[in-house]
């Protein structure tokens, strides 16, 4: 089965040409009508631009390079959690700026082209929609689309924020509310931010895949008939949608090896949705296992 990132390139693709085109209107558009929240806004598109290109190459190389054993036997799966964790660096990084930005100026009266600024924010919103509701199903299944996702996600609202400043701006005379609203965005992006970094930490770390319980798998390994003893047991997240285990089976001396292994992937397949797993079969007579001392 195609794994979750590469089902969903074409709708990053799309997305990336779309923000990216975009970006440069909202950057000159926020220059000129010297609005902060436009220009952060701005800066997250950037953020989009960059962190979609880095997932949709990583996309690329995992699926292009994937039979190259010679070097990574694992494939190049996971740059795609590297492109994540990175995606979630440049938010906390914008979002920080913007937050200091903000403070910086909340006190000044700066001029600010109000309706200028209300067209640009209402065409950004509408591009960050169409981003959205292509990414928004592949997010749920690969890390690395949902790093794609919040970065558009937080756009969006970025682009509300941004219209809502505009029109206070431009109607009440406002102009505090634009370093506010630039505020919100990014106090509102931080704990997308640390949620996403620490997903992509744990793939990196190989911990078990949240909500995997490797007592009862190790129970359930063990209620195999001949199998005596499960140890070394090890669940890791290769990518998205691609968990893998090994584990060291001990069975009797007399025991039906090939049963025990279809056994033991089908618990592995059935029960927790692990279909690759590298199994030793050690008899029970069999010594030297526990010689490691890592």
């Amino acid at each position: 089965m195609m794994r979750a990132g590469a089902r969903y390139q074409r709708p990053l693709t799309i997305s990336f040409f779309l923000i990216g085109t975009f970006f440069l209107v909202e950057a000159v558009a926020g220059v000129m009508t010297n609005s902060l929240a436009l220009l952060s806004d701005a800066g997250h598109m950037l953020t989009d631009v960059i962190g979609l290109g880095m997932a949709l190459a990583a996309v690329r190389l995992a699926s292009s390079r994937a039979n190259d054993r010679e070097s990574h036997t694992f494939g190049l799966y996971r740059l795609e959690i590297l492109a994540a964790f990175v995606n979630a660096l440049l938010l906390f990084g914008v979002a920080i700026y913007v937050l200091v930005e903000a403070g910086r100026r909340v006190f000044d009266e700066p001029e600010i082209l109000g309706w200028p600024m209300f067209v640009v924010a209402v065409l950004g919103l509408v591009v960050n929609l169409i981003a959205f509701g292509l990414l928004r199903e592949g997010s749920k299944e690969s890390i690395n689309l949902q790093g794609a996702y919040l970065e558009v996600l937080a756009d969006t609202v970025g682009s509300v924020g941004v219209v809502v400043a505009a029109l206070a701006i431009e109607l009440l005379g406002w102009t505090w509310v634009d370093p506010v609203i630039a505020a919100l965005i990014g106090l509102w992006i931080l704990p997308r931010t640390f949620k996403l970094g620490g997903q992509a930490v744990r793939v990196l770390l190989q911990a078990a895949p949240i909500g995997m319980d490797l007592e009862q798998m190790t129970e359930d390994l063990e209620s195999i008939p001949q199998v005596l003893d499960v140890h070394d047991l090890h669940v890791w997240t290769l990518t998205s949608g691609m968990d893998a285990a090994s584990a060291h089976l001990m069975t009797a001396n007399d025991a039906n090896h090939h049963a025990v292994l279809d056994q033991a992937r089908a618990v592995l397949s059935d029960s927790y949705g692990i279909a690759h797993a590298t199994l030793q079969v050690e008899p029970e007579d069999h010594t030297g296992c526990h010689e490691l001392d890592w």
